[in-house]
């Protein structure tokens, strides 16, 4: 059986990543989210083990020392990491995993596993990214403007990425990102077994 592809995400805030997360999951029902856990409060209508694991900073310290994470960061004050156990599980038994993840944490996924894939998704510009995130309604214009300057240092970061998505329409960036999971499955290494004689 073929093992799963890792799947990597990352995206500045306010850029979309979890309407198309979403979209392709509605696609593709069968693949597997990875659920993060993170310091940070929720936001309005997010659910506790859907979103997010919301955990204590305590919590999250304790896990770190235990060595349970895949990784993890430090991001606007909050920390978020990714459980190195379920994502193995998930992988072996050949389910494809999306980890939606900061720059940071995804170039550590990238060192402790090579063999995942990862996209960066982009707003057709900063302009449009500025004006999705006072269109959330839920940051002050001090707090937009601190997301910004985060999201022009993370651009710096994509080259260390397999692939761009721009997200000028949510369709058609859920279509690039399902369209890389499809190349990814039909990639020889993962094939080459289904072949007989060779």
């Amino acid at each position: 059986m073929n093992k799963g592809t890792l799947l990597v995400l990352s995206g500045s805030s306010g850029v979309g990543k979890g309407t198309i997360i979403a979209q392709v999951l509605e696609k593709r029902p069968e693949l597997y989210l990875s659920v993060s856990c993170t310091t940070r409060a929720p936001r309005p209508g997010e659910v506790d083990g859907v979103n997010y694991y919301f955990i204590s900073r305590e919590e999250f310290q304790t896990r770190i020392e235990r060595g349970e994470f895949l990784e993890y960061a430090e991001y606007v004050g909050n920390y978020y990491g990714t459980s190195m156990t379920v994502i193995r599980e998930k992988l072996e038994k050949g389910v494809d995993v999306l980890l939606e993840i900061e720059v940071q944490g995804a170039a550590k996924v990238r060192e402790r596993m090579p063999e995942a894939v990862s996209v960066f998704i982009v707003p057709p510009s900063f302009e449009e990214l500025a004006q999705r995130l006072r269109g959330r309604g839920t940051d002050s214009e001090e707090k937009i403007q601190k997301r910004l300057e985060t999201a022009r240092r993370e651009a710096k970061e994509i080259k260390n990425y397999d692939y761009i998505v721009v997200n000028d329409t949510v369709d058609h960036a859920a279509q690039e990102v399902l369209a890389i999971l499809t190349a990814q499955g039909c990639r020889t290494e993962r094939r080459i077994h289904e072949i007989e004689g060779v």
